[in-house]
C-alpha cells in the first residue's frame, strides 16, 4: 500500500517539476524591455580592435534617430586636427552633410540623458556613395577631460543588422598620418 503513494507521489513531483521548468523557460520571452545599446560581436578578436562607445535614441527600422559616437578622454592620444569615419555601404538612410554635427557632450547615464552642450564648428564633407566622411574642425579637438561626439540626425536604414562605423584622427605633430581611434557597432532591429 505504501509502495503505490510513493509512486504516486513520484509522479506528481515529476510533473509539478515539468510545468515549473516550462513556465521559468517562457518568463524571458515575456519582458519587452528593449536596450539602445547593443552587444558587440568582432570575427576576428586580435585585430586590434578598439570598442568606441556610442549611443542611439531609436534602434527601430525605418524611424528617425539621433546617434552619437563618442570620443572620449580615452580614446584620443593628443590634439585632433581631422577625423575621419568609414561608414558601411549597407547602411543605407538619409545621411546628408547638413544632419552631422560636431559637439562638446555631456554623456548621460541613469539619471541625465545625453545631451550636446556645446557645437563645435567644423567643415563637413561626406563623399557621394555615402561611405566616407571627414570633419576638420576650425579649432583641434583637445586631449583634455572633455568628451566630444560626432551626432548624425538620420533615418534608419529599412534592413535590420549590425553596422560598424571606423573611426580614424589626425593629430598635432610631425607624423600627419591618421591614425586608427576605434570602431562602433550599431544595432537596428
Amino acid at each position: 500500500m505504501q509502495n503505490k503513494k510513493t509512486k504516486f507521489l513520484g509522479k506528481s513531483k515529476i510533473i509539478q517539476l515539468l510545468a515549473l521548468s516550462t513556465f521559468l523557460v517562457s518568463i524571458p520571452f515575456l519582458s519587452n524591455n528593449r536596450v539602445n545599446a547593443g552587444l558587440e560581436f568582432q570575427w576576428d578578436q586580435d585585430s586590434g580592435y578598439r570598442k568606441l562607445k556610442w549611443f542611439q535614441k531609436n534602434n527601430e527600422r525605418g524611424r528617425r534617430n539621433t546617434i552619437f559616437f563618442f570620443l572620449r578622454p580615452s580614446d584620443r592620444k593628443a590634439d585632433l586636427l581631422k577625423i575621419s569615419m568609414k561608414i558601411p555601404k549597407k547602411f543605407k538612410s538619409t545621411l546628408e552633410e547638413k544632419k552631422i554635427s560636431l559637439c562638446q557632450v555631456k554623456i548621460g547615464g541613469f539619471e541625465t540623458r545625453t545631451k550636446c552642450i556645446a557645437d563645435i564648428p567644423a567643415d563637413i564633407e561626406l563623399n557621394e556613395d555615402k561611405t566616407s566622411l571627414d570633419i576638420f574642425p576650425y579649432n583641434p579637438i583637445p586631449s583634455n577631460k572633455d568628451s566630444y561626439s560626432i551626432v548624425f540626425k538620420v533615418f534608419n536604414p529599412r534592413k535590420k543588422g549590425l553596422y560598424q562605423f571606423h573611426s580614424y584622427g589626425q593629430y598635432i605633430g610631425k607624423n600627419a598620418v591618421s591614425s586608427y581611434l576605434g570602431s562602433s557597432t550599431l544595432v537596428i532591429d
